[in-house]
């Protein structure tokens, strides 16, 4: 329970980062609301990549926006990694490989992901 209140706090995606994050130990992901079929996360990066050939290729779509910072996007059947700044989106389709390449050294990389298409019977709506 005390995790859902700490949830709720949260009402401003660019503060109240986790000790990690502050000190970039590694990549942070954050649920900030779930729904059947619906996921909701911010995502903090501080120089953070895929490893080497290491491709995510999740059952369920995923539209992602980056609010801070910047990253390198690659998707397998894309030959020029996309470069993404603050307000760019992308919709990943479901079962679409795709691996992060860097996100900023400098800056910490603030992501909001959506996750769609998600069953999850456990879920109280």
């Amino acid at each position: 329970m005390e995790m859902e209140v700490e949830r709720l706090m949260l009402t401003n995606l660019f503060t109240q980062y986790p000790s990690a994050a502050n000190k970039a130990e590694h990549e942070i992901f954050e649920e900030l609301l779930r729904r059947p079929k619906l996921r909701i996360e911010r995502i903090i990066s501080s120089g953070q990549a895929s490893p080497p050939g290491f491709w995510y290729c999740e059952p369920h779509g995923e539209w992602v926006v980056l609010l801070q910072g910047s990253a390198g996007l690659s998707f397998e059947h894309e030959q020029a990694e996309r470069v993404l700044r603050p307000g760019d989106f992308v919709d990943i389709p479901a079962h679409c490989r795709h691996r992060v390449e860097w996100t900023d050294c400098d800056t910490t990389t603030v992501w909001l992901a959506v996750h769609y298409g998600e069953i999850d019977e456990n879920v109280a709506t």
